[in-house]
Formats: structure tokens, C-alpha cells, sequence
């Protein structure tokens, strides 16, 4: 303002000079002095209006300037004006850097909501999609370009949905089937609505295929369990109710005492594998830097398979041929317990799936890649290849009477599995009818070494 105000007086005393000195000039022919004052207040009056106009065009040259949206102000030199152009600049520079920053926090926020596992819409007060994020668009079938401002009930298409948004009760979810769920490979997700702002609503969609599958599978396995403990209970329990109500030989009470050791046999071998699985599901990883040898493990394998098969000698009167190749110098990284009981599973089976007499083959091999195979084949009667994708499930038996004959859980198979995968490895099956099964563990190239001599 001090400068506005001086580059004024300036103006002002600059132009009364001018018309004083144009006045004496015009009064030497004037008949008196009047005239010169006159001319005294007209060059003061010029000059006001030539600052006039030169602040006019400063203020209309800021005016421009600020319609026009560049940072760079024009040039107004010192005085009001330029100073205002230069802290205008300033403050602009400084909204303009704090516009990018928090575009890139929003651009950050978006990208972070774009990775989410979970789908995210949001929806006016009207019902209309605003934005989404890739997730939903996977869970409906949403297009960017084609659905935005359109509303969701009409593309989820789905009457779950649209009675969930009729009665407008948000407080819990929703379970619907999502768009790429199949006959085959069901997909579901859960769905729920959280109101925000002025009528607007926040959709929240996560897939839950995993979760019920899940329980589906816990609801399974309690049901196998009880039913699996509860038959042997019940023969135990009519034994000892025969035996406490009626006068029996020493010979039917032998008989039948035999009888209630082989059920509590049978519940003892469940929870043992129970008991395996739940370590296993619950226990670190193997080490990969724990080496055991593989001739060590075949013969624990081995000393198993025999003992059992002798005792099934002893009850049909012909022991199997146990033939057990030699293994390679190599060492296995992982649990010797863990690949004992996988390996102990595969000859048991193959002993007690085997008719007496019949040969049953161990054979490890290591291939050219680095890997080791350990197969396990018998001469059985084989498995149907409708059955084969389905034996590593728990509880899954091709014939359960036969199960029940041969003393088995259910669970051996799947404990096979579940060892493998700890070790990285993988189990392959291999059988045809009438003809036998051939079962063989693959380890990783990283889990083998060779012994030096």
C-alpha cells in the first residue's frame, strides 16, 4: 500500500510540474496567474489519470492472468499488484502440490482397495454402482465400461439379493452363489451392505467356497469318527451285556472276549491315526537339513510289514512274499517318523489287501533328475479307476466291509498325502482290476543326497 500510495503522489507532483512549467510558459502572453493554476491542477489531474490507468492494467493483467490458470504470473514488476500475482502464485503452487499428494494417497488407497481379497462396491443412495474394485468384478461378472451407474440388484440378478436390499436389514450377511460357480465347482460368497454417508452404502462380497467346504469337511469327519468308534462300541458293549446276562461255555466266553479284543484293536488303530493326523496338521514343517538314510528307513518298513504279515499267517495259514529291493546309498531330509508311518501305511495296506501267499514288492529308485521314488506294489484284486481320485480322502473306502474285515481306519491314505506334501513330495496310484495297485512317494531332488563311501 506505502508504494500504491507514493507511485500516486508521484503521478500527481510529476504532472503539476508539468502543467506549472506549461503555464509559465503560456503566461507571458496571459493577462494574470490564473491560467497557470489552472494548468497546475490539470497536469496534476493527467497524471492521476495516467496512474489511473496504468494501475487498471496491472489489476486487468492479474485479472488475465488468473482466468488463463498458469502459475506464472505476469510481468508486473514491483507494487501492489505484483505483489498480490507473486503470493497468489505462491498459494497456488502450494494447493497445487497438496492436490497431487493427495491424489497420490487416494490413487494409493485405491490400488490398496484394487488388491483386496475381498470385493468392494460402492453404491449411491439410489442403488447404482459408483465404482468397484476387480474382486467384484470377478465375483459378478461386473465390466468397468459397461456397468458402472447401473443399478446392482438388476446385475447380480439374484432373488437372495434383491430381497436382502427390499428389507434393507444390514446387520448381518448374505450367502449367494457367484457368477463363476458351476454344477461342478460350486463358488460362493458372503455379502453385506454397510449404509455410509448421505444414503450411500458400502457392499462387501468374500468368497466362502473355502470356509464351508471346510466345515463341511469338519461336519464329515466328527460324523465319520462317531460313526467309526460307535460300531465297535456297540459290539463291545452287546458282548458284555451277553456275558453278564447269559451262562456261557469257557469256550463261547474265549470267543467272544477274542471278538472284543479285535473291536478295541480296531478303536485303538483309529485313534492312533487321529492322533498322527492331528500332529501332523499341528507340528512345523519337517527340516530340510534332518537327513536319515534310506536303507535305515526300509529296514524299519520291512521289520513292520513282516511282523504283520506273520500274524496274518497265523490266522489263514500262508505268509506273502515280501520282496524288497535294495535301496540306493542316498539320505532323505526330513522326519524319520513321519516318512516311517507314510511308508508303513503303503506296505500294511498292501499286506492286508493282499491274499495270503501273494507276492507284495518295495523298490526304490533314484531317477536321473535328482528325485527318489519309493513304490509300494501288491497283486491284489486292484481298484476301480472311478474310486482312485477319491482314496486319499479320509474315511473314504472302496469297499467298507472289506475295511472292516482287514482292520483298516479309513485314514492311512490320507495321512500318506498329508506327509508328502509336508516333505514337497507327492504321492502317485496306480491300479487296474484283478491285476493289483502299485502306490509310489516322488521326494524333490532337494530332499536327496548320496552317501559317500
Amino acid at each position: 500500500m506505502t508504494w500504491r500510495l507514493l507511485t500516486l503522489i508521484f503521478f500527481l507532483f510529476a504532472g503539476a510540474v508539468v502543467g506549472a512549467v506549461l503555464g509559465v510558459e503560456f503566461n507571458r502572453w496571459a493577462v494574470n496567474d490564473l491560467q497557470t493554476l489552472s494548468s497546475v491542477a490539470l497536469g496534476g489531474l493527467v497524471g492521476g489519470l495516467l496512474w489511473f490507468a496504468l494501475d487498471s492494467w496491472r489489476l486487468f493483467a492479474y485479472l488475465d492472468w488468473l482466468k488463463s490458470g498458469s502459475l506464472e504470473p505476469p510481468a508486473l514488476n514491483a507494487g501492489l499488484w505484483g505483489e498480490i500475482a507473486d503470493r497468489t502464485r505462491r498459494r497456488l503452487r502450494n494447493l497445487q502440490t497438496g492436490l497431487r499428494e493427495s491424489d497420490q494417497r487416494l490413487d494409493d488407497f485405491l490400488g490398496a482397495i484394487q488388491a483386496s481379497p475381498t470385493g468392494v462396491i460402492l453404491l449411491d443412495k439410489e442403488g447404482r454402482i459408483e465404482w468397484f474394485n476387480q474382486m467384484s468384478a470377478q465375483h459378478f461378472g461386473l465390466d468397468i465400461q459397461r456397468d458402472l451407474q447401473q443399478f446392482f440388484v438388476n446385475l447380480a440378478r439374484d432373488p437372495e439379493v434383491s430381497r436382502y436390499f427390499h428389507v434393507a436389514d444390514f446387520t448381518g450377511d448374505i450367502v449367494v452363489m457367484g457368477r463363476a460357480s458351476t454344477p461342478t465347482r460350486p463358488v460362493r460368497l458372503s455379502v453385506q451392505v454397510y449404509p455410509y454417508g448421505r444414503g450411500r452404502q458400502l457392499l462387501l462380497s468374500r468368497d466362502v467356497t473355502a470356509v464351508e467346504q471346510a466345515e463341511a469337511m469338519r461336519r464329515d469327519f466328527v460324523a465319520n469318527v462317531s460313526h467309526e468308534i460307535r460300531t465297535p462300541l456297540t459290539v463291545m458293549a452287546g458282548f458284555i451285556e451277553t456275558m453278564q446276562s447269559l451262562p456261557l461255555s469257557q469256550t463261547e466266553q474265549s470267543r467272544y472276549l477274542d471278538l472284543m479284543g479285535q473291536q478295541a484293536d480296531r478303536m485303538q488303530s483309529l485313534v492312533n491315526d487321529l492322533l498322527v493326523l492331528s500332529k501332523l496338521e499341528g507340528s512345523p514343517m519337517p527340516s530340510p537339513y534332518a537327513w536319515c538314510s534310506l536303507e535305515d528307513l526300509l529296514k524299519k518298513v520291512k521289520q513292520d510289514a513282516t511282523v504283520l504279515s506273520e500274524h496274518l499267517a497265523g490266522l489263514t495259514g500262508s505268509a506273502h512274499q515280501l520282496a524288497f529291493a535294495p535301496a540306493p546309498a542316498v539320505s532323505v531330509a526330513g522326519s524319520m517318523t513321519e516318512m516311517l508311518s507314510a511308508l508303513t501305511n503303503l506296505t500294511h495296506n498292501a499286506v492286508r489287501y493282499t491274499p495270503a501267499g501273494a507276492r507284495v514288492d518295495l523298490c526304490a529308485q533314484l531317477l536321473a533328475d535328482g528325485r527318489l521314488t519309493i513304490a509300494v506294489s501288491d497283486s491284489g484284486m486292484g481298484i476301480a479307476p472311478e474310486h482312485l481320485p477319491r482314496l486319499t480322502e479320509r474315511f473314504y473306502r472302496v469297499d467298507r466291509s472289506r475295511s472292516r474285515e482287514t482292520g483298516g481306519t479309513g485314514l492311512g491314505l490320507a495321512i500318506v498325502k498329508h506327509v508328502m506334501q509336508r516333505h514337497g513330495g507327492e504321492l502317485r496310484i496306480e491300479s487296474q482290476l484283478g491285476k493289483g495297485s502299485c502306490f509310489t512317494l516322488v521326494f524333490p531332488a532337494n530332499r536327496v543326497q548320496a552317501i559317500q563311501a
